[in-house]
This record gives structure tokens, sequence and C-alpha cells, in this order.
């Protein structure tokens, strides 16, 4: 077994990544290779607890630009995010991942409620630990309830997944002069407006010391190499040591 460089991290996705191409919903072919590489961590020794957005079923901020109450639409998403933790949680079993689903809004049929205690303990025994709901009020996004979740837990790091290999000086789909940011600091993504997660949720890491690493989720392994300590994506901050 290779030697890790993190004993515990909070992995942060996006709903869009489990829509894969079609750019809605839940793709299984997709969402089973999420849930390989998150076993592939576990076999590292790894302890993970996991956010995922629900942008690929609703999005509570679009609906409000359409007339819709914004803490309605809200309270919508964080039932979307829902969904995605049942839909790993059960990939994740079924190739023997032992995996619990601990919510910030009462589903008690489906899911635990989140008990910050309780979660450390579910890392302590090797269990997944998805971390639905976002923070269980509306108007904070699923990169704060990251964030958030990440201090709780005492996560050492954010792995924030995305489309893109990592932060760019521009959106590269835009702007062909878009460079790469190999680091940068919380700060400069502050005052540089640089979309990486939104201002509360940076300065919620920044204030903590908190780590991110921003890469492309994809078919590699990137998610084993980002634990052993390879440079992949951006930092955002610095790594202690």
């Amino acid at each position: 077994m290779e030697s890790v460089r993190y004993k515990r991290v909070l992995l942060k996705l996006s709903g869009e990544i489990l829509a894969g191409d079609e750019g809605f919903g839940i793709a299984p072919p997709v969402i089973g290779r999420v849930a390989r590489q998150i076993q592939e961590m576990t076999e590292l020794g790894v302890e993970i607890g996991v956010v995922i957005g629900g942008g690929n079923i609703f999005r509570g901020i679009a609906a409000s630009h359409l007339g819709m109450d914004r803490a309605t639409g809200d309270y919508m998403g964080m039932l979307a995010t829902v969904i995605n933790g049942m839909a790993l949680q059960d990939c994740l079993e079924k190739i023997d991942v032992p995996t619990r689903v601990m919510t910030a809004i009462n589903v008690a049929e489906v899911a635990e409620p989140y008990i910050r205690r309780r979660a450390i303990r579910h890392l302590e025994k090797g269990r997944v630990v998805i971390l639905a709901g976002g923070t269980g009020n509306p108007f904070f996004t699923t990169d704060t309830a990251a964030s958030l979740r990440a201090v709780e837990i005492g996560a050492e790091l954010i792995m924030k997944a995305t489309k893109v290999d990592g932060v760019y000086t521009a959106d590269p789909m835009e702007d062909s002069t878009a460079e790469l940011l190999k680091r940068i600091s919380h700060r400069e993504v502050l005052t540089r407006g640089l979309r990486v997660m939104d201002s509360t949720a940076i300065s919620l890491c920044m204030e903590n010391n908190l780590p991110i690493i921003v890469f492309k989720m994809g078919e590699s392994d990137n998610l084993t190499r980002i634990l052993i300590g390879e440079e992949i994506g951006t930092l955002v901050g610095s790594i202690p040591g």
C-alpha cells in the first residue's frame, strides 16, 4: 500500500458531474465510476466525507430567477442532494464500501440526521460518510456546506472535483488566453474573484487554514494521485509540512 499524505479528506462533487454528458439526472455509468474511485481511496486507508451538490436535479437559485421563492427553491435543492447521496450510497455498497448518508434536514426514513460526533465516529470506523442536505439552511451553497463540514469533522483537505483541470485566470471555455494556476492563496481567490467556491466557503477555509485542491474528475486516478501527494490541479492555500 502506498503511503498517503492525508488521513481524512472531504470530497466535494458537483451534481452536474453525476449527470455526465446528459446534463441532467444521474448517469449510472458515471456514478459507478465515481464510486469505484472512492473505493480506491478507502483502500489507501483514508477517511472520506463526501458533499454532493444537487444541480443535476434542481437548482434553487435558478428557480428563484424564474419567480420561485428563493428559500423554497433552496430547500428543494437540498432534497436533490439527498437523492444524489442515496444514489452514491447504493453504488458504493454494491462494491462493498460501507457508507452512511447523513443529512442536515430531517428525512429519517432514508438517512441519518447529521450529528458531528456521530459522523466522526463513522469515519473512524472506515465508513464513507455522505453529507447531504447542504447546511440545512436556505441561501447557502453546497460549497459552503463542504467547507463547514470539512472544518467540523477535522478534514485535512477539501478535494473539489470539477469538469476542468484546475483554476484558471478566466473561463477557459470562453477565453483562449486563460492560464492554469497551479498554486494560489485563499485571499487571492477572493480579491481576484476567481470561480473556485463562493466567498463564504473560501473565507471559512482561509480562517481555518484549510487547503483546497481543485481538479478534474474523470476516469483517471486523480483522486488517489492527490492522496499520495502528487501535484494535480490547483492548490488553494498551502499544505502543512
